[in-house]
């Protein structure tokens, strides 16, 4: 059973709760929502075409055993920078805060591969041994830009070696994120 918790808007009205905690985050447009969407096989996270649509840390308890953390997406959207920059506090007090937090799915677009953007909070995860995973998302379109930065996790001391390639609209690749949530 899948329940919505809420949306916060500052990450001490967070819930504090016993269930471990996944984490979701990405440039905004990565398909961040549509990717939880189809991992759970249910529409609990807003989708849209407008970059930048959730604004809030959006919480789904799942069977009693996990949350899933939609956290807001950074770089792309069309936001004021003073919004962005608070976005961006928000997400780091939420990563150096959130004991419940057991790994970070850092969600990379496929077809244009690592931004400065990505690499930044890549670096913050390092410094902090923050635990995170690289999740290749939309797999299934045609790569825009052909020479992409080759990510490595020996260059990356919080990173879990193994990067995932998924397609929410092709359903490639969500096995591996439901074994590691131990959903079915």
């Amino acid at each position: 059973m899948i329940n919505f918790v809420g949306s916060f808007e500052t990450v001490k009205s967070l819930p504090n709760s016993h269930f471990a905690e996944y984490a979701f985050v990405g440039r905004s447009n990565v398909g961040k929502s549509s990717l939880i969407n189809a991992i759970v096989g249910q529409s609990i996270a807003r989708t849209s075409n407008t970059p930048g649509r959730t604004q809030s840390l959006n919480l789904f308890n799942i069977d009693d055993r996990i949350m899933i953390v939609d956290l807001p997406g950074y770089g792309y959207a069309r936001v004021s920078k003073a919004d962005a920059m608070r976005w961006l506090a928000r997400l780091e007090e939420y990563l150096l805060n959130r004991r419940q937090l057991k790994r970070l799915f850092i969600l990379i677009d496929a077809r244009v591969g690592a931004k400065d953007a990505d690499l930044d909070l890549m670096d913050f995860c390092d410094a902090n041994a923050i635990p995170y995973q690289i999740v290749y998302t939309k797999k299934d379109k045609k790569v825009r830009e052909a020479k992409q930065l080759e990510i490595k996790h020996t260059d990356h001391g919080a990173m879990v070696p193994e990067i995932l390639h998924t397609s929410a609209e092709k359903k490639i690749g969500l096995e591996e994120i439901k074994r590691i949530l131990g959903v079915k």
